[in-house]
């Protein structure tokens, strides 16, 4: 019962270490796998600021970036898998006699294959549809569900800014984003067509470009920022290139912030424990004075004396992490269960906290271990 009492001080500060590690790595896969929903290898380029009469517009109040920005991105960076000139805006749509407030967004055809989105049913429109201007259009599910309850959606016409464009595809569900919007909550028409004929405006709202490996993703993010800044003549950047390396590692910060901070508090657990070990084992060898006497009397050399506490002290530490880690993976599956976040159990976290508890036991067993073997057989033969 005394054994497993000290015991006790490593089970939950090896189970709660794990826990904690078991939930903030789900926390930050459930972050990296809404990140790479948006899309692979994405580099985005944001209009930037403006200053005018000595006023000066924050980030996003001045677009200069064109279609042509775009087609010399995709023409002259190498590594670019694909490019969207993308406007954005919001409008009230009407179709089948109903009507909805959605996004709509101006895109090129390879949005697609940056964004890693399939169509459901239909096709998505084509370069030719964009240099056209055609009125044609690409839905989500959510707009389909609202617009087209009872029917399939491709072929009919939907009515933005009471001009009718024809639904070639329906796509497939993504569900919300990293930032809470519904993703399918949509209508994509060509660039062209959402430039001259909805939003109206001259210029992008941004640049969606498409890298063809993760490790590329820099060269191709300073290529695009030398080539904007070329065509425009070398003045003030009014663009900001940005790509989703940079994004998934500010989104995760904060969930590795908690999960070392939520760690190093359950660690001290740890230490708590092995003052415990330290403490049993001390008494251990009081209790245990004449054993010890024994031993060294009929030849006992002191580092036999040293090594049995050491390895009690290791069995102690090491069947405490056994039943830790029995614990923490148990608590991380209660709490998933319970409250429906995401854990993800590690092999690493497993193995670290077995290995720091056999060196917990090390640590502080040495000193009774230590103190055993210096005892003096006479005087441990003569002990009450």
């Amino acid at each position: 019962m005394r054994s497993i009492l000290t015991a006790l001080g490593i089970i939950i500060g090896v189970g709660a270490v794990i826990a904690t590690v078991s939930i903030g790595n789900g926390a930050k896969h459930q972050v990296e796998g809404q990140i790479a929903n948006l899309g692979q290898n994405v580099i985005t380029v944001f209009p930037g600021t403006t200053t005018t009469g000595g006023m000066r517009g924050g980030f996003g109040s001045s677009s200069t970036l064109t279609i042509e920005d775009a087609e010399a991105i995709e023409r002259e960076v190498i590594g670019v898998v694909a490019v969207s000139a993308e406007v954005r805006d919001r409008q009230q749509v009407l179709a089948n006699g109903l009507n909805w407030n959605t996004t709509v967004m101006g895109e090129s055809p390879g949005y697609l294959s940056v964004r890693a989105w399939d169509i459901d049913s239909g096709a998505m429109f084509t370069d030719a549809d964009v240099r056209s201007t055609a009125k044609v259009a690409v839905i989500g599910q959510t707009v389909a569900r609202e617009l087209y309850p009872d029917m399939d959606p491709v072929g009919q016409t939907i009515r933005i800014r009471n001009l009718p464009f024809k639904i070639l595809g329906v796509l497939k569900s993504k569900g919300f984003s990293f930032f809470g919007s519904d993703q399918d909550d949509v209508v994509i028409v060509p660039t062209t067509s959402a430039m001259r004929r909805v939003a109206r405006r001259q210029f992008l709202s941004s640049i969606l470009i498409q890298a063809q490996a993760p490790e590329a993703m820099a060269r191709i993010q300073q290529d695009v920022t030398d080539l904007l800044q070329q065509r425009r003549g070398g003045r003030e950047p009014d663009f900001t290139v940005r790509n989703q390396l940079e994004l998934a590692e500010a989104a995760t910060a904060t969930s590795k912030t908690m999960t070392a901070l939520l760690g190093s508090i359950a660690g001290v657990s740890l230490i708590v424990g092995g003052i415990g070990i330290m403490n049993i084992m001390l008494v251990s060898v009081t209790e245990r004075t004449r054993e010890i006497g024994i031993r060294l009397a009929i030849g006992a050399h002191d580092r036999d004396v040293r090594l049995q506490f050491l390895i009690e002290a290791m069995i102690l530490s090491m069947l405490g992490g056994v039943l830790g880690v029995l614990f923490g993976v148990g608590a991380s599956q209660i709490v998933a269960a319970q409250t429906g976040m995401p854990v993800l159990i590690s092999t690493t976290s497993i193995t670290g906290a077995v290995i720091f508890s056999a060196f917990v036991g090390i640590v502080f067993g040495f000193y009774p271990a230590h103190k055993a073997a210096q005892l003096d057989p006479i005087d441990a033969l003569r002990f009450e």
